[in-house]
C-alpha cells in the first residue's frame, strides 16, 4: 500500500507539477524541476535513516534483484571472497548469483530448519573468512515471515543488506553496513526503483567487466542520473519520504508498525485453530506468515477474505498457507478487520 495522503497529493499533481506546465511523467530527467525532486528525496532519505556524509545515496532503475549481480561486481575487489548468510529464497538467489563472479561461501543457513527457513540463522564473528569481501543477508524474508533480530558482528568485513521489505519500517543503524539496497515497492514506491546506500570508500572497485548501468562509482559521480532513472518512482518515493518525516520519522512509523503485528501475533498465540510457524525470536513485523493446517481450509479462508475486501492474503506459492504482509501504509485498522475475520472464519469453519 501507498499512504492515501501520498495518493491523493501525487492525483492533484499528476497533471501539472508545479508551475512546471507537465506531469512528471512527461519531464526530463535533465530539468531543473526533476533535478530539485531528486535533490529532494535524497535529503529527506537521509534525514530519515541519518545517513552519514560518506555514504552515496542511489536511485537506481530495475528492482533489488539486479543488485545480487551489482553487488559482487562492484564489491568483490581484494579477495575475490563473500560470504553469504542464507535465511530464505531471496538471500538464496543473491548466492547463487554472486557464485558467478568470485568464491562464494555460505556462512550459515536455516534452510535445515523446521519448517525450512522459519528461524534465522545465529552468527558469530569466527563463521566468517577473514578475507571475506563483504558479507550478505538478507534482513526481511517476506516469504517465511522472519527478520533478523540482530546485525551480524562482522568485525571490519563490510556487511551488505537487501532491506527490501522492510525499509523505512523502523530506525537502523546505517554506519553497521557497508552497502544497504532496497526495491522500493514494499515502502517506498511503486515497482520499478531500487535504492543504494553505499559507503564511499566501496566505491571505484568494480570488476573491468561490469556493465556501466551497474558500476556504482559510475551511477554516484552522475547523481543517479548518468542514464534515465524512474522519474515518476522517485517522485513518489520523495512524497512517501515527506510524509514520512511529517508523522514524526521511523520512531513513529517503528510504533505504529510495532502496534499492528502485535494485534496479529497476540490472537496467534491465544488460540490453537491457525499457527504461525515462525521462530518467535525472529518474527517479522511486515509479513505475518500463518496456515490451518489444512490446505483446503486455507484456499477457503484466501477466497472468503478477499470477497469481504482482505485482499492478497495468499501464501507465497513455494509454501501456500497465507501471509498478511501490512507494510508502513497499511492502517491499523485494516489489521483489526482481519484479526475479526479470522475469528469469523475459524468459528464458522471447525476442524474435524
Amino acid at each position: 500500500m501507498l499512504p492515501l495522503e501520498v495518493l491523493e497529493k501525487a492525483q492533484s499533481e499528476l497533471l501539472c507539477y508545479g508551475e512546471s506546465g507537465m506531469s512528471v511523467m512527461e519531464m526530463s530527467h535533465r530539468s531543473k524541476d526533476f533535478e530539485e525532486i531528486i535533490a529532494s528525496a535524497e535529503a529527506s532519505l537521509r534525514k530519515l535513516m541519518n545517513i552519514p556524509s560518506n555514504y552515496k545515496v542511489l536511485f537506481l532503475q530495475g528492482g533489488a534483484s539486479t543488485q545480487f549481480a551489482a553487488v559482487p561486481l562492484n564489491l568483490l575487489s581484494d579477495h575475490k571472497c563473500a560470504d553469504y548468510i542464507v535465511s530464505g529464497q531471496f538471500s538464496d538467489k543473491a548466492m547463487k548469483e554472486a557464485k558467478k563472479y568470485g568464491d562464494i561461501a555460505v556462512a550459515a543457513s536455516s534452510a535445515g530448519a523446521n519448517p525450512s527457513f522459519s528461524t534465522i540463522p545465529k552468527t558469530e564473528r569466527s563463521d566468517f573468512r577473514p578475507d571475506a569481501d563483504y558479507v550478505h543477508i538478507c534482513f526481511n524474508n517476506t516469504i517465511y515471515g522472519t527478520k533478523f533480530n540482530y546485525i551480524p558482528d562482522t568485525g571490519n568485513i563490510p556487511l551488505v543488506a537487501d532491506i527490501s521489505s522492510c525499509i523505512l519500517s523502523e530506525p537502523i543503524d546505517v554506519t553497521k553496513f557497508g552497502l544497504l539496497y532496497a526495491g522500493a515497492q514494499k515502502n517506498v514506491a511503486p515497482a520499478g526503483l531500487t535504492i543504494v546506500i553505499v559507503r564511499e570508500d566501496l566505491i571505484g572497485n568494480a570488476r573491468p567487466d561490469t556493465p556501466v548501468m551497474l558500476n556504482y562509482k559510475t551511477l554516484a559521480d552522475n547523481s543517479s542520473l548518468y542514464n534515465t532513472p524512474p522519474c515518476f518512482c522517485i517522485y513518489m518515493a520523495k512524497l512517501v519520504f515527506d510524509w514520512l518525516l511529517s508523522i514524526g520519522g521511523l520512531e513513529e512509523m517503528k510504533r505504529r508498525n510495532e502496534r499492528k503485528a502485535s494485534l496479529i501475533y497476540d490472537y496467534l498465540d491465544s488460540q490453537t485453530y491457525y499457527t504461525a510457524p515462525v521462530d518467535r525470536n525472529c518474527r517479522s513485523m511486515m509479513n505475518v506468515v500463518f496456515v490451518t493446517g489444512n490446505q483446503e481450509l486455507d484456499k477457503k479462508f484466501i477466497a472468503e477474505a478477499a470477497a469481504e475486501g482482505l485482499k492478497s492474503l495468499a501464501g507465497h506459492r513455494s509454501i501456500g498457507g497465507m501471509r498478511a504482509s501490512i507494510y508502513n501504509a497499511m492502517p491499523y485498522e485494516g489489521v483489526e478487520k482481519l484479526v475479526a475475520f479470522m475469528k469469523k472464519f475459524a468459528l464458522e469453519n471447525p476442524k474435524l
